[in-house]
């Protein structure tokens, strides 16, 4: 297995114990239920727009929650990946048998994906990106997208010109960010900036879904390989 290029602070914490609290987070309370629902129709909408592809990949799988969703389409062949070992054991095991028969596990980074060159169809991202802060890093893991698809690219981040990202990114919020002295892993990223950093990658955009128009910061982009 090829090392990982970049290591981020906060990939140290999916251990065991917290994969399987995010297995049980996203089943519990209406709002996250309601998030959860949401989100899985925007990418599954996404997918259709990608015109369906056959082998996806995706990375990063976390507890396998879109798992049902992608194996769907009876023939497509999924790979469900994460830089966590645990998450991928908790997925495999949290996840229904029949969907979790369709899914072929890998632990590998995003940044140094052990497949080889144009391996699947789509690179299915959800959940990533917006805990990358630094335009290189960001850069790296685009490339090895860009690599491993043969076609398309559906990743999610956090955008501006809404209105969370207007509160999220006040002199109020970043106060309480710096007083707290934490390490920040969640990131508003200019929509202007990160579509300049997908052309540099080799991609071009084919479509962006909002998860509520010009209120959340959630957005899903479907990226063509150039």
């Amino acid at each position: 297995m090829k090392k990982a290029e970049v290591e981020l602070e906060f990939s140290e914490k999916y251990t065991r114990e917290h994969a399987e609290h995010y297995l049980r987070k996203h089943r519990t309370g209406l709002s996250r239920r309601l998030s959860t629902w949401r989100e899985v129709q925007i990418a599954r909408q996404a997918l259709k727009l990608a015109g369906q592809p056959k082998q996806v990949l995706d990375l990063p799988c976390g507890a396998g929650r879109f798992w049902p969703m992608l194996a769907e389409q009876p023939e497509r062949n999924i790979i469900g990946a994460d830089n966590s070992a645990d998450m991928v054991a908790v997925a495999c095991q949290g996840q229904p048998r029949d969907v979790v028969a369709r899914v072929k596990p890998l632990q590998t980074s995003a940044f140094a994906i052990d497949l080889p060159d144009n391996a699947v169809d789509s690179v299915f991202s959800m959940r990533l990106l917006h805990h990358i802060g630094q335009s290189q890093d960001r850069l790296c893991m685009l490339r090895e997208f860009h690599r491993v698809t043969r076609d398309s690219v559906i990743l999610s981040l956090w955008v501006d010109g809404n209105y969370k990202a207007w509160r999220e990114c006040s002199p109020r919020k970043q106060r309480k960010h710096a007083a707290s002295g934490s390490y920040q892993n969640r990131f508003v990223i200019p929509a202007k900036t990160i579509e300049a950093e997908f052309r540099e990658a080799g991609f071009t955009v084919q479509e962006h879904l909002d998860f509520i128009p010009l209120y959340a910061m959630w957005r899903i982009y479907i990226l063509r390989k150039a």
